[in-house]
């Protein structure tokens, strides 16, 4: 892999303002109207959201990651996409350099709705 040249300083407070949390993925399912779109329900604690991730060619199986713990942006505007609404972002590791991506995911269980940083 080709190491991709790291993107401009920014200020710690705007990283601050990125709000990632830990959830758990209950429940993966198909978005209809897309080829690459999965809809991921995750439970933060004191909440579930519904979060669209692009990993239905990426993955042979993509429902094999039901039950595991991975780590959102979840103060993100609610976005629309082939008709389902995404209220977050799967933090993946891999997708832009062109890698399979994996999840990132805590090491150990850790509470639903941890925040990371």
């Amino acid at each position: 892999m080709k190491q991709a040249t790291i993107k401009e300083l920014i200020a710690f407070e705007d990283f601050e303002k990125l709000d990632i949390r830990v959830g758990t993925i209950t429940q993966v399912s198909a978005v209809e109207k897309s080829e690459k779109l999965m809809k991921l329900t995750v439970d933060f604690g004191d909440h579930v959201r519904s979060i669209l991730a692009g990993i239905k060619l990426e993955r042979k199986n993509p429902t094999e990651i039901e039950g595991k713990q991975a780590l959102f942006v979840v103060n993100l505007p609610e976005r629309k996409m082939a008709g389902e609404v995404s209220q977050g972002m799967l933090f993946n590791i891999g997708y832009a350099d062109k890698l399979t991506p994996c999840l990132a995911m805590p090491e150990i269980h850790m509470p639903n709705g941890s925040r990371a940083g």
